[in-house]
């Protein structure tokens, strides 16, 4: 079962930011062979989303960001899971615990989402449809989408 916290930059301990920082690394850069500039500096704008496994090691994780800070509508991002974790269905949860917390804290169901194409069907089973044309980003093919 995931256990899910949700936390500001500023409310998160030195290990809890490394262990983020190491699995958005060790997805997004080392398993899709993508250099790119993880670390933008918009964490500290975020709203983040963490998940833990029963060892209360972070599995899954994703940022949030109010209308406005990102997109115009609230936006979901850095959606990630552990590649170990992906069989006990924790993108699912971690989806579901984001759009409740932008629906909490942003008091907003308007979401949009940058996501890589191949995980359309995905997001579609959380209520996102897609918007315009696919296109790179960070030489990954993605698409945009809406709630």
């Amino acid at each position: 079962m995931l256990t899910v916290k949700v936390k500001s930059f500023s409310e998160f301990t030195i290990d809890e930011l490394h262990d983020v920082f190491q699995l958005r690394s060790e997805v997004f850069v080392v398993e899709q062979d993508c250099v790119y500039q993880d670390i933008d500096g918009k964490d500290r704008k975020a709203l983040h989303v963490i998940g833990c496994d029963e060892n209360e090691k972070i599995v899954a994780y994703t940022r949030l960001f109010n209308a406005g800070d990102y997109f115009d509508n609230a936006s979901i991002g850095r959606v990630v899971v552990s590649e170990n974790a992906r069989a006990f269905k924790y993108g699912h949860a971690i989806m579901k615990a984001s759009i409740a917390a932008i629906e909490q804290h942003y008091n907003t169901k308007n979401i949009k989402i940058s996501a890589q194409t191949y995980l359309k069907k995905f997001y579609e089973s959380h209520g996102f449809t897609q918007v315009g044309d696919e296109y790179l980003e960070d030489g990954i093919p993605h698409i945009g989408m809406v709630r």
